[in-house]
């Protein structure tokens, strides 16, 4: 079965509060979601295999840690996702973006695809999903769907707020799949929203209703 990381960090902590106030405003809103997004990159890339390497320092030569691999993909689920990646590049510079279009069903709940685009050879990369939100785990579900029917294999997801069904269908479709989130909620409500949540991500980030 996969863990669940809850990254209960104080300033990640913090900044999600901030981010559920209902007058927060979408710009006050993305920028606490890159912060959020970039101290979680932290945590999410903990494990993250080094290489020693030969570096010639202005005053000798030696051995040090690098990264032994330097292929990864953020894959933000559409829309929301978005909100996220500027985040990890920050943290992450040198790593891929691709895209990932998911829109949720307002009748069945159930997510449709309507866009795939990855970088070339994505299969030999880490690939980290996000997405503010997991609440029926639907999107999450079939976007790792899509990327495994793909080829990829070392995936991550990496979430703000969850709720503990999106949660259980995670782990029960993908049990090779870690989560990582900064706050395990009450539940979903009739609507499949998240209680108490923080709305919807979407539209609070772009400003839409």
């Amino acid at each position: 079965m996969s863990e669940v990381h809850v990254l209960s960090h104080p300033l990640i902590v913090d900044k999600l509060t901030r981010m559920r106030r209902e007058d927060t405003s979408s710009q006050d809103f993305r920028q606490l979601l890159k912060e959020i997004s970039l101290l979680m990159g932290y945590e999410v890339t903990r494990d993250f295999a080094t290489k020693q390497v030969t570096v010639k320092t202005p005053v000798c030569e030696g051995a040090f840690p690098a990264l032994a691999h330097r292929f990864i993909t953020i894959a933000p689920i559409l829309r929301a996702g978005i909100g996220m990646v500027d985040g990890l590049l920050e943290l992450m510079p040198f790593a891929h973006v691709g895209h990932i279009g998911m829109y949720r069903d307002e009748e069945t709940h159930q997510p449709v695809e309507y866009y795939y685009k990855m970088p070339e050879n994505v299969e030999d990369s880490v690939v980290i999903v996000v997405d503010p939100m997991l609440a029926t785990g639907g999107s999450a579900n079939d976007a790792i769907d899509s990327l495994k029917s793909r080829g990829c294999s070392s995936i991550r997801l990496m979430n703000l707020v969850a709720a503990p069904e999106g949660i259980r269908a995670v782990q029960q479709a993908h049990p090779d799949v870690d989560i990582y989130v900064a706050a395990v909620d009450e539940g979903l409500n009739e609507h499949a929203y998240i209680v108490p949540g923080l709305g919807d991500a979407g539209d609070r980030i772009f400003g839409t209703k």
